[in-house]
């Protein structure tokens, strides 16, 4: 993804699907993802739900500069399974998602390309199934300010789509916010106009 962009896309909800391939079933979630730790907890409640799957196979892609994710074969060959999955959610220009497949195997060797099909059918199969959001690119910012001007910093705020993802309401207020790149000129601008109220990009 290029600095440019303003937006990215990504889901805001889980599903599963199910592809089936020469007595081999392949059980596919796709499911929104906050962070690494998120994903270490879907992947042990992944295999807790399937204690007797034959391989637990998985891709996802963090972040807005393309540079965080992982893929896993899990003891299938290698490139058969993890990349197909990534593969998927790359063609959709996903990010902050994740995808595991479960395959219980059916006594039909599918090759290195069956494999290849089958992990990607069903990847394919549960991102269909959740609508694609497109979302801003945000910059964040901690904004301190007197209580007084609790309206003027708020009315600015939503009249900007900023998301306020920490708050603080005392006598002195702080927020922590994320602000949309394409309206930060005008929303830094409408912020530093007020009095008493102090910016930090974060």
């Amino acid at each position: 993804m290029t600095v440019q962009e303003d937006y990215y896309y990504t889901i805001d909800r889980e599903a599963n699907a199910d592809f089936r391939d020469r007595g081999s079933r392949f059980i596919a979630y796709a499911s929104p993802l906050k962070n690494k730790e998120d994903f270490r907890k879907r992947l042990a409640d992944a295999k807790k739900e399937h204690p007797k799957a034959t391989h637990l196979c998985f891709a996802y892609r963090l972040g807005l500069d393309g540079s965080q994710f992982r893929v896993s074969d899990d003891g299938e060959p290698s490139g058969s399974a993890g990349r197909p999955i990534l593969g998927q959610i790359d063609s959709k220009k996903l990010t902050d998602v994740l995808v595991i497949v479960v395959r219980y195997f059916g006594g039909t060797l599918l090759g290195v390309p069956g494999l290849i099909h089958a992990y990607r059918s069903a990847a394919a199969l549960s991102l269909q199934l959740v609508p694609v959001l497109q979302k801003p690119v945000e910059v964040s910012y901690t904004i301190v300010f007197d209580y007084t001007r609790v309206n003027e910093v708020m009315t600015i705020l939503k009249k900007n789509q900023c998301s306020v993802t920490d708050r603080e309401m005392q006598l002195f207020c702080r927020l922590q916010i994320g602000i949309p790149r394409n309206r930060l000129d005008e929303v830094l601008f409408s912020l530093q106009g007020l009095p008493n109220l102090e910016m930090l990009k974060t």
